[in-house]
Parts: C-alpha cells; structure tokens; sequence
C-alpha cells in the first residue's frame, strides 16, 4: 500500500472522530431539548436490576420493535386463555419497557384474576394474588408518576380481596390480616413506626418500606383524615394506594376516578371495617370475623364531602353515593341502638337531599324508616348487608332482654333467624364452593360472638342479667374456622 493510500485513511479517520466528537456534543444539546420539549418516552433507568439495564442499553431502539412483537404474541396467548404461557412473556416486555405501564398492569391483573382461579388450592391461588400485588409495586419504582399503576394496586385491595368475587376471598382476608398483624397491628403505633428503637421494630419498618413500599409517615397521615382504620384489612390499604396515586400520579382520567375511592372505601369500612370484634386486638383462625365500625359514618360523611371533581357528571355520582351510604347508616345505626345518632343522621339526610325520602317515607320517623328499609333489605340484600342485618337484630334483642322486655327481645330474636335463614335459602344452587363463597357464618357463630360484645359493652349488673336471661354462664367462642363454614340450619 502506497503512502498516499495510508494518508488517505488515516485522513479519512480524523474526520470520522472529529464528526463523532460533534455529535456526542449535538446528542446532549437535543436529549436536553427532548426533556424540555416532552418528547423523550424512555426516560433512563434507575436502580434497575444489571440484566434490565444491559438489556435496554444493548438493544437501543430495537426493544421496541422486540416488545412490540412480544405484546402481540401475549395478546394471542390470552385470546387461546394460555395465561401461564403469558407469564413469561410478560416478564421479557417488562425488561424491554419498564416505563411502559400497561405492561405491568396487564401482567399483574393476569396473575391476580385470570391464573389465580385456574388454582383449586387456595394458598396457591393467594400465592398468584400477591405476585400480582408485588409486581404492581415493583413496576413503581420504574413508573413512580403512573396513575393507571395505582388504581390498579388500589382496585386489586379493593375487589380481589376486599370483595367476595372469589371463593377463597376469606382466605386472602385472613391471611393478610395475618401478615398486617406483625407489621402493622390492628391499628399501628405510630410513634414507633416513626422512630423505632429496638432491631426487632426497626426491621419491621424496613420491611414496611422495602417490600410493601409503603411510607409510615403518610400512613399516619391517612390514618388521621380518614380513620382510625384497621390496617390489617384490605380497604385501608385500597385507600393508601388510591391516596398515593392521588398525591404522584399525573394529571388522567385515571386519577379522576381515584378521587372517588377513599370515600367509597371508608363506606366499606363503616359497614365490615374490623378484622375482630371490638374488645380482640390479635387476629387468629378462631376470632377473625368481619365486624361493623359504625364510629366511621361521619368520617365517611366527610370524606364525601371534600371530595372535588373537574367533571360534573362523576359529582353528581358521588352525591348519589353519598345519599344511599346515609340510607344505609341511619338504618344500621337504628339496627345497632345508637338511635341518637341514627336521627341526626336521618335529619341531615332530609335537608341535605330533598329527593332522598319520597313517599310515605318522607313522613316516617327515623324508626318506621329503618324498619321499612329492613324489611326491603331481607328480599334485596348482599352477604355484609345480611351479617349486619342479623347482628343488629341481635343486638336489640340482649338490650331488650336487660331491660326486661322478654315479648320484643323474642320478636328481634325471631327476626334474626328469619333473615339468616331467608338469605341462605336465596342461595344460588351450583358447586359447593360457590356457595360457601358468599353464605353467612352460621347463626349460632354470629349470636355468640354479638353476645360476646354486649357483656363487654354494658355494666357489670346488665352483664349479669343478660347472662341469666340466656342462660350462658361464660362468653360462647366461635369454632375455628379459615374458610366460610358449610351452610346449617339455626
């Protein structure tokens, strides 16, 4: 090779540096105009794992040509309901694009609702729920401003585990009231969630933190505006998430929808807000039952009513929830004898929504109007309302019995059982599990455990005659129980 040649080349090699050089220089001048401007979609990761970070550096721009093929193929897979098959591919589309959050919505609500059920036994249904859960939060620390991320982590707390819309949901509620307990508490101890000082406090926060994601601080906080709740059941922690994607997440109809939740949850929490009854403060398979928390209806109340919306037409929704959530506390405060703030319930109901009462009703006293909506209730009601319906009933009837009024405690009594009895026969017929999914607790289970409260509720001398009435030397315990026990006759 000639030395004109060689000249040539190497000349030809400074110029290739030096236009590199100049565009190194241009590439930042336009990355900075890109963020500026809101054109850049993948932001650089953070903290990522060294596999998730190689693979979005290596292939560049080809990971969304990759991904995309992916996604259609997990779509396919879905349309063949080959859901465990999905589970792979979403995981490669997560480390293709983790700052694209249907990704991580998509394949959460895969694991949680559609493989879960596929699962006849319940803890490997449960394990598939908290997978769903646990890939929401890690899909977070990538989408921190995502508000689709969470509401779905919200909804998931609100309806897959909150709801009865599985067969194993007391299973879920249990357990997770199991592992709240040790981290939480029924109702946490703040000061020491805040500052712990023992090894043994100081990981349970760090556990708070690192694998449930959540913030004591802001914990507290909610506690304050909307409790106090019971932090070892779902809907306290609906109303987190829902709190937090409120608070991080960017301005989207998703986050309109949010605005709705923690009112709609703390409804949730004044009609089956206790993991326990009033006096137990440690859940185990033979105490856990859902129990009422009338104290929340003015919480609840408030809550409606700070609630601010840009749409009108989700306002006048919420005003329409907020009316039938006081329907519904006038009558089971009625049910339960607080029967002070049962009318003043009832009066704000009437001056706040002219249309709430019409009819025969709108002349009713607040006891004609609860009694009335009882006996509509018995024909109309769902599994919470029922349990309700049934302790309330059974709540009349001790006090009357300590007041000596044997016919009306008889009449309650009867009552009780008939609205027991009336919602088990409206059973759906179908596999067992589908039933024990959405029966009552059988009778005696609830009658003992609402006796149970009365002897703690009143004096030392109502106690002892509510006892001779019944009969009972000794508070009745329920049977352990884990899952909804078959249905019996009272």
């Amino acid at each position: 090779m000639n030395f004109g040649a060689r000249f040539y080349k190497a000349m030809l090699a400074g110029v290739a540096a030096v236009l590199f050089c100049g565009v190194a220089q241009m590439q930042n001048l336009l990355n900075t105009d890109r963020q500026q401007l809101g054109f850049t979609v993948l932001k650089p990761l953070e903290n990522a794992p060294p596999f998730l970070a190689f693979t979005t550096v290596a292939l560049g721009g080809f990971r969304g040509l990759i991904s995309n093929f992916l996604w259609i193929r997990a779509g396919e897979l879905q349309d063949q309901e080959r859901y465990f098959e999905m589970v792979q591919l979403s995981d490669w589309i997560s480390k293709l694009e983790p700052h694209f959050a249907t990704v991580w919505t998509h394949q959460a609500w895969n694991m949680a609702f559609n493989i879960s059920v596929k699962c006849k036994d319940f803890d490997e249904r449960w394990r598939w729920v908290q997978r769903g859960m646990q890939l929401l939060r890690e899909g977070l620390k990538y989408n921190p401003g995502e508000v689709q991320i969470y509401k779905e982590l919200s909804w998931f707390f609100r309806f897959k585990i909150g709801q009865n819309l599985d067969d194993a949901h007391l299973f879920y509620k249990y357990h997770w009231a199991q592992q709240m307990q040790d981290i939480l508490g029924g109702h946490p101890d703040f000061a020491v969630l805040l500052d712990p000082q023992t090894p043994e406090d100081r990981e349970r926060v760090r556990k708070l933190r690192e694998v449930y994601q959540m913030d004591p601080a802001i914990i507290q906080e909610i506690d304050t505006n909307y409790g106090p709740l019971d932090w070892r059941l779902p809907d306290a922690h609906a109303i987190y998430w829902a709190e937090m994607g409120m608070r991080n997440g960017n301005e989207s109809k998703d986050k309109d929808i949010l605005r709705r939740f923690p009112a709609q949850e703390m409804q949730a929490v004044c009609f089956r807000g206790s993991a326990l009854p009033p006096w137990v403060k440690r859940v185990t398979p033979e105490n856990f039952i859902l129990w009422p928390n009338l104290d929340m209806v003015t919480n609840v109340n408030a809550a409606y009513e700070r609630m601010e919306f840009t749409d009108e037409s989700q306002k006048k929704t919420a005003q329409g929830a907020q009316k039938n959530f006081l329907k519904d506390a006038v009558v089971l405060l009625y049910e339960f004898n607080h029967n002070r703030e049962a009318v003043y319930w009832f009066n704000y109901l009437k001056q706040n929504f002219t249309n709430a009462l019409t009819g025969a009703q709108a002349n009713m006293s607040v006891g004609d109007y609860a009694l009335s909506e009882i006996e509509a209730d018995i024909n109309d009601t769902d599994q919470n309302k029922a349990t309700m319906l049934v302790l309330g009933m059974l709540s009349q009837e001790y006090l009357q019995l300590i007041a000596g009024d044997d016919d009306a405690a008889q009449r309650r009594n009867l009552m009780a059982h008939a609205i027991w009895q009336h919602y088990q026969s409206r059973l759906p017929p179908g596999p067992k599990a589908n039933a024990e999914r959405i029966q009552l607790l059988p009778f005696e289970v609830l009658a003992g455990m609402e006796y149970d409260d009365m002897l703690r509720r009143v004096s030392p001398e109502s106690a002892a005659i509510l006892r001779a009435k019944i009969g009972v030397p000794t508070p009745a315990n329920p049977p352990a129980t884990n899952t909804p026990p078959p249905a019996v006759s009272p």
